[in-house]
């Protein structure tokens, strides 16, 4: 991504007028938005034109603001954090995405202050906990053990709400269901030994759907040195779907 970044970024300098351009190599309408643009934008924008385009109706520019505004965040902490929970619940995804890679950007610069907004976080609905989710189990935040054994005490928080939820017909739950299903396997590649409770508990759960979560991080590559050991714990039976509700 880095060499196509720059371009974008040379490029950005030299406009008066960012917008055109923009929405001229943004990937969309497609399958894949020009993320290498993204990370261009969330660098050389000014704050200004980060906090705009955070609020624009057009996609693609709510993407790169709300991505970018993870750099104002050590400057603005509680306007920018107010800001990107609220935006957490967008109703379109790829600024749900945005506010994912804005948590991550915070994540790398100070991971401590991430994982403190994160436990408040935690606490919201099911949109909020999915960008929860999606801006921790980033592989490049888990650096150290200590901030890993935080992330799977507030995944094991964020299961144990989605075992309890009521409201499973609903977009939110689905999108959090989904994070979940691969943000363990991150944070168990990073801490096997302190996410094997964890994992073996939400193996023997008779929730389908918290099966389903624990199924499909089971079935992650990066897993693979892990399974063994869930397989002895938790033993057939809770493996079998036939427990699932």
């Amino acid at each position: 991504m880095a060499p196509r970044k720059e371009a974008y970024r040379e490029q950005l300098r030299d406009l008066d007028e960012w917008e055109p351009y923009l929405k001229k190599h943004s990937g969309l309408p497609g399958p894949r938005a020009n993320l290498e643009l993204v990370a261009a934008v969330a660098e050389e924008a000014d704050p200004d034109r980060l906090w705009r385009y955070s609020a624009s109706e057009d996609e693609f520019l709510a993407l790169c603001g709300t991505a970018g505004l993870g750099r104002m965040a050590l400057l603005e902490p509680d306007t920018v954090m107010s800001w990107l929970r609220e935006l957490a619940s967008d109703p379109r995804w790829r600024v749900r995405e945005g506010v994912a890679m804005a948590l991550q950007r915070i994540g790398r610069e100070d991971m401590a202050r991430l994982l403190a907004a994160m436990k408040e976080w935690a606490e919201g609905d099911a949109y909020v906990q999915r960008a929860v989710v999606a801006g921790l189990c980033e592989p490049a935040l888990l650096h150290t053990n200590a901030d890993t054994v935080e992330v799977l005490a507030i995944l094991d928080q964020i299961t144990r709400q989605l075992a309890a939820s009521t409201d499973r017909g609903e977009e939110g739950f689905r999108v959090l269901r989904q994070a979940l299903g691969y943000g363990w396997s991150v944070a168990a590649a990073a801490a096997p030994a302190n996410a094997v409770p964890y994992l073996d508990k939400w193996l023997g759960s008779t929730d389908r759907d918290v099966m389903w979560v624990m199924k499909t991080n089971l079935a992650k590559s990066r897993m693979a040195g892990l399974r063994e050991r869930l397989t002895v714990r938790s033993g057939p039976a809770r493996r079998s779907g036939s427990r699932a509700k």
